[in-house]
């Protein structure tokens, strides 16, 4: 299907993804993955709670993550510019018949928790402490270095219906892949903050959190995180690259935590601020769309994702498939 024009004057103004939360079975191991080797700051520690930043961040988290029975993904959260937009929000959401409630978060303003069409639960908010800078600390620099949360990436069931609705929202399509054969989306990546995405949609069983992406600053910092990992016991928990992707241009690395939660590392993408920037189509069948370089995927990145509390996810109808390596 042809990609929707752009709604560059959506009902309320997203500026960018914000904040993931991520349910764990064991916190220490949790804090040990994300903390102690991919280097993500601590802003607070609770019983069962701990929220996260990068260096970058000046907001008091991007990460929380929350001990319990079962792994799964909370909301996925995203910044707007002002209480007005809040307002707008609900009446929007509201007035597609989808759920959207004031909820009560710790070291945030108001909060307006929604679901899309497909059940995802999202957070929408115009306020979070702000803490004190830490970028030029280059003592508190460790693991990847990652300087700030980039993008969400979710299995969905239906690319297309999922790019028309956020597209309403105002997120616009950078980067597409085109199953020729039906003429339908396979992939979609869109943006509100002025890189490639802060969220994108592949087809599969969904919607299930494909990844969560943390911005880098060179693929030097990435190969220092293959060393610390492969040396530290953390070898297994490689799953995919390094390399360059052939949509973004973006050098990446996918790493899995003890959960299977997904994290991309990620640099060296491209500015996409003009409003009126065609998107660029890709061929599924191409073998440089995955990686610029040739080298397929595993089986695994097409196939497993996380789930999100309260969602039963759905066998998507395109049946089209990728090359994947052996």
């Amino acid at each position: 299907m042809p990609i929707p024009a752009p709604n560059l004057y959506p009902p309320f103004n997203i500026v960018r993804l914000s904040h993931v939360e991520l349910a764990v079975t064991d916190l220490a191991s949790a804090r040990a993955f994300y903390v102690d080797t991919l280097g993500l700051l601590v802003s607070h520690e609770a019983t069962g709670m701990l929220y996260l930043r990068a260096l970058e961040e000046r907001g008091h988290h991007s990460v929380i993550l929350r001990q319990a029975e079962r792994a799964s993904v909370g909301s996925l959260g995203f910044k707007v510019w002002d209480e007005a937009d809040l307002d707008r929000a609900k009446a929007w959401f509201h007035g597609r018949g989808l759920p959207a409630e004031w909820v009560e978060r710790p070291f945030m303003g108001r909060v307006l928790q929604a679901r899309d069409p497909w059940g995802v639960p999202l957070e929408f908010y115009a306020r979070m402490d702000r803490l004190t800078p830490v970028h030029q600390q280059y003592r508190l620099y460790k693991g990847v270095k990652p300087l700030r949360i980039d993008h969400f990436n979710l299995f969905s069931p239906d690319v297309d219906k999922a790019v028309a609705f956020y597209g309403e929202m105002g997120f616009r399509v950078t980067e597409y892949t085109a199953d020729e054969e039906t003429g339908r989306t396979w992939a979609a990546w869109m943006h509100r903050k002025g890189g490639v995405h802060d969220i994108a949609f592949t087809n599969g069983v969904g919607p299930r959190l494909h990844h969560l992406a943390f911005w880098v600053a060179t693929p030097l910092n990435i190969i220092d995180l293959l060393d610390l990992m492969s040396t530290t016991g953390y070898l297994a928990n490689i799953e995919r690259g390094p390399g360059r992707h052939g949509i973004s241009n973006a050098f990446f690395l996918y790493i899995r935590d003890r959960d299977g939660h997904r994290t991309e590392v990620y640099c060296s993408d491209y500015q996409t601020v003009d409003p009126d920037l065609e998107p660029i189509r890709w061929d599924l069948k191409d073998p440089q769309r995955q990686t610029l370089w040739g080298a397929p995927a595993p089986q695994s990145w097409f196939s497993e994702g996380a789930h999100f509390q309260g969602v039963t996810p759905r066998e998507s109808d395109l049946k089209a498939t990728p090359i994947v390596a052996p």
